[in-house]
């Protein structure tokens, strides 16, 4: 397993070079780079020029355009800047945002209460809901309760979160105003006490956690039934009811065990992808300033040291979480080998 380990983490050296090498190529064929962008809002700040239309560095001193890049570095060749970056990464130096004057590590970190928050509520909340669900479809295999829990589990799998989420926004945060539309606290939350503190983050956050939720549990429930009804075939499991045992020590003591070993080692994969994925519209729907939202403001205002920052972080974690997903195949059943 070591030298499998080693191997893997090897192999995520070029992986990693090979995803930012392809991103950098992108942005450089991309209209409106950041020297325009700058240009752009200097127009519309300073009140000069018609921004009605992309017109890049038109009308402006070209020296001043030298000096905008030189700011930025891109008065030295792509393949200079790109080797500078990569010495950056291979520090973990991010780099500074072009527009908000910050680096961007610490924008992440800005960034992550709002996805962490998100993040973990869906993961558990699915999991709490899709394991339990999953057992019952699987011991009630073929009877009305696992038709209609497939229909519903199906059916909300089918519903997009960002539709669901408007939805909810309409109905139960602007007809019935039973909850508040954006944000993650109220405004006053710093003068709350701390119970009223958690009700009122807890009031924020049932929303676009439902959300999420609600399409996110249905592939688990499904995985988890199947499991379990692969093990209930087994010879162990008519052994022991030979035996005598109950009907609930089987299933909870021999079949449970070996049946969630597909769902356990999913869980770093899970638990890592609920933080990173699926949560821009929300987060932009919900009004919540997470690392989706930033990653898409970067994308629009070309600011490429955040996008290429994110990814590499983001491109860093989920290979690091794939290794030990496939590592806990091997803690979770000593019977694996990878060779």
């Amino acid at each position: 397993m070591f030298a499998y380990a080693l191997k893997r983490i090897l192999l995520m050296v070029p992986t990693l070079f090979g995803v930012l090498l392809i991103t950098f190529i992108v942005t450089q064929f991309v209209p409106g780079g950041p020297v325009e962008q700058y240009l752009a809002e200097a127009k519309r700040t300073g009140g000069g020029g018609d921004t009605s239309s992309y017109r890049g560095g038109q009308g402006v001193d070209p020296k001043r355009v030298e000096q905008i890049k030189q700011l930025y570095g891109f008065d030295k060749p792509p393949t200079e800047r790109f080797w500078l970056m990569i010495k950056q990464y291979a520090q973990f130096d991010l780099g500074r945002s072009f527009f908000q004057n910050k680096p961007v590590g610490q924008l992440i970190l800005e960034k992550l209460p709002v996805s962490i928050s998100l993040g973990l509520w869906t993961f558990f909340i699915s999991y709490l809901i899709a394991v339990p669900l999953g057992v019952a479809k699987a011991v009630r295999a073929g009877t009305r309760f696992d038709f209609v829990t497939t229909i519903l589990v199906l059916i909300g799998y089918a519903i997009p979160g960002f539709v669901l989420g408007i939805a909810l926004l309409v109905i139960f945060g602007g007809q019935l105003n039973w909850f508040p539309l954006r944000g993650l606290t109220s405004s006053n939350w710093a003068e709350l006490s701390w119970g009223a503190r958690v009700v009122d983050y807890l009031w924020h956050i049932t929303l676009p956690v439902t959300a999420m939720v609600l399409g996110s549990f249905a592939v688990t429930t499904m995985l988890t039934k199947n499991s379990f009804l692969e093990e209930i075939r087994k010879q162990y499991v008519l052994t022991a009811r030979a035996k005598g045992l109950s009907e609930r020590r089987v299933l909870w003591k021999h079949i449970f065990r070996n049946a969630l070993i597909p769902i356990v080692t999913g869980f770093p994969a899970a638990f890592i992808g609920a933080f990173f994925t699926g949560a821009l519209l929300i987060e932009t729907l919900f009004s919540l300033d997470g690392l989706g939202l930033l990653s898409y403001e970067s994308i629009i205002r070309r600011d490429y040291p955040v996008v290429l920052g994110s990814l590499y972080v983001f491109t860093l974690i989920g290979l690091v979480t794939k290794l030990i997903s496939d590592l806990s195949y091997v803690w979770v059943d000593p019977r694996v080998k990878f060779d």
